[in-house]
């Protein structure tokens, strides 16, 4: 068996990109595989979970009852509008579905991947088209802003495939992470290990569900992501959401310098690294931070194993998010993790000196990436 190098090798706890690459080719974890991980990751994956099914609820009610409406002030409501939902949505006591919609606006705006390329083909122009010309005959608004903006409606109807394919892929993944805390519940599930396979497994599984998407206009149906486009959950969507999301990411306003003499944001987009594994854990609860809104949405629902171990750290309830915010990254290199080791080019343990190299180089290239993440998360003490 080969020497595995160290993971945390770099002054400061970062590790090298040699010692990640050795790691992910040996099929190791990157996070450390300790008692208090596996609880931190299963828990506020458990959080998450319930979490993301009110997120993939309202993203496909957005993107099939509001289709087109250009006022969707109660698009956070789910079609109640009883005066008490009402009520808790203007006093906050809700879900923070504005953090659902910062991810897709971040899929939406990167543009990787197949969902992206095929929302610059032909067959989409022609799907736009046919749905503008019907709901323009009954629109007398839409009707007039057509010709005034006439790209306004197409990417209207681009942003609300990625709104609804957004809502398929986080419907298996809550499932996929309340599955995970009843197998851990049930003790099939006790290590870093198991939690990142039985996640790989999940992903795999779901791989090759279809990603379609259609809307009902006029009692005329029209299809958006038709179903022969080949638009599949795995290499269409989760990869670009990882790239979008895990990765490059948004800068945050207060955070960084929007000045273009300040050269503090990269002008290519490729360079971007705001995503979940780099951000730092910010405390400000504001609404420019929307990790912070997410952090708030999984303490409404946060395990009580879990709040009881958080308790126990340094400053108790008065950083609570904080915390949450690293578990939150941790468990997020565990779906990274899973996601590098179910796409990989070929089987890590081939002998094939070709298939070696390939393995070698899709490694190398996701160390690199990872390695200026926040790594230092993965050390066992490192919070």
């Amino acid at each position: 068996m080969p020497v595995i190098p160290a993971l945390l090798t770099h002054a400061g706890g970062r590790p090298s990109v040699e010692a990640l690459e050795a790691r992910l080719l040996a099929g190791q974890t990157l996070l450390a595989d300790t008692p208090e991980h596996v609880v931190e990751v299963v828990d506020v994956l458990n959080s998450y979970g319930v979490v993301l099914d009110a997120y993939s609820i309202n993203l496909i009610f957005q993107a099939e009852r509001q289709f087109l409406n250009p006022f969707p002030v109660f698009r956070f409501l789910d079609g109640d509008l009883s005066p008490a939902k009402i009520w808790r949505h203007l006093n906050g006591d809700r879900i923070n579905f504005e953090y659902a919609e910062y991810c897709m606006k971040a899929m939406l705006w990167h543009g990787t991947g197949g969902l992206d390329a095929y929302l610059d083909s032909e067959p989409f122009a022609a799907n736009c088209a046919a749905i503008i010309r019907h709901k323009t005959r009954r629109d007398p608004l839409l009707a007039l802003l057509h010709p005034l903006f006439p790209n306004f409606l197409p990417e209207a109807i681009r942003a609300a495939a990625t709104t609804h394919a957004l809502g398929q892929f986080w419907r298996v993944m809550s499932d996929l992470f309340l599955d995970l805390a009843r197998a851990e519940a049930a003790g099939t599930v006790r290590s870093i290990v198991e939690v990142v396979a039985f996640i790989k497994a999940g992903l795999v599984n779901a791989a090759a569900n279809p990603i379609t998407y259609g809307v009902h206009l006029g009692g005329e149906r029209f299809w958006v992501l038709p179903p022969e486009a080949g638009l599949t959950f795995l290499v269409d969507v989760a990869v670009p959401y990882v790239e979008a999301v895990f990765l490059r990411g948004m800068p945050f306003l207060g955070t960084v310098s929007f000045n273009a003499q300040a050269q503090q944001i990269s002008p290519d987009q490729a360079q971007f690294a705001y995503g979940a594994l780099y951000a730092d854990p910010l405390p400000t609860m504001g609404a420019g931070i929307p990790p912070s809104l997410l952090m708030q949405d999984m303490y409404r629902h946060l395990p009580e194993r879990l709040h009881a171990l958080y308790r126990q750290r340094s400053r108790g309830e008065g950083d609570v998010r904080v915390k949450i915010c690293m578990s939150f990254q941790k468990s997020m290199f565990c779906v990274t993790n899973a996601a590098i080791d179910g796409t990989f080019p070929h089987a890590l343990g081939t002998a094939v000196p070709a298939e070696q190299a390939a393995n070698r180089a899709y490694a190398r290239a996701w160390a690199e990436r990872l390695a200026v993440a926040r790594t230092d998360c993965l050390d066992p003490f490192g919070g």
